[in-house]
């Protein structure tokens, strides 16, 4: 967006961490801590604890939909797909966060049967029915098929909570946590670790230990 704060990869890394500490990895990994059966079912576990079945096959390759109905319709995809975009474009370095399934992840995410997940479905269904009421409002069409000046402009009233009207509060809420998924989402996609730099979990056939600039930088040379 042309004179709002810019959404850049470095400073979506800000998000990402507040992202990572209330949302885990995606569906597998909820389910892997959590337990679920595909159909979302909850059910009494040992000790009468509150449980939501057993855990999946982690060696099968789920896909979308797999384990609990998806959500978002074509209409709220459209929205969320350019939204993606305009939080994580693609760059020199990657491509935009659409194209690597992020939307995928946050239908999925908004679809589970967890509280966590609960909650965010109560601000993103009504935030991405809002993007499209206030384009419809503004510009007579929906959200994902404005110009970039539409785009720009309703968003410039929403990305930044604390600068947010009172009237806009809500979809700023909303916007604040979209971006925090969608940034969860890119960046523990592969491409989203290689734009970090990130090179854990990688097989080293040697290790010659931290480089002498670190060393140096937190006082250990």
């Amino acid at each position: 967006m042309s004179d709002a704060p810019r959404l850049d990869r470095r400073t979506t890394l800000r998000w990402m961490l507040a992202a990572a500490a209330s949302a885990p990895l995606g569906a597998a990994a909820m389910l892997r801590t959590s337990g679920a059966t595909p159909e979302g079912g909850a059910r009494r576990t040992g000790a009468g604890a509150l449980g939501y079945g057993t855990d999946p096959d982690l060696v099968t390759a789920y896909a979308p939909g797999s384990l609990w109905p998806l959500t978002l319709d074509a209409v709220q995809r459209r929205c969320a797909t350019v939204l993606c975009d305009l939080i994580i474009p693609a760059d020199q370095h990657s491509p935009g966060a659409a194209s690597l399934g992020v939307v995928d992840f946050i239908d999925e995410w908004v679809s589970a049967p967890y509280p966590q997940q609960r909650a965010d479905r109560a601000i993103l269904l009504p935030g991405l029915a809002w993007m499209d009421a206030e384009a419809q409002r503004r510009y007579g069409r929906d959200f994902a098929a404005l110009d970039a000046a539409g785009h720009d402009a309703l968003c410039r009233d929403i990305c930044y909570v604390p600068n947010a009207a009172a009237a806009f509060r809500d979809a700023a809420l909303f916007f604040a946590r979209f971006r925090d998924l969608t940034a969860g989402g890119f960046y523990t996609t592969p491409a989203g670790t290689r734009d970090l730099g990130y090179v854990g979990n990688l097989p080293l056939t040697t290790f010659d230990g931290p480089p002498p600039e670190v060393l140096s930088h937190v006082g250990l040379t």
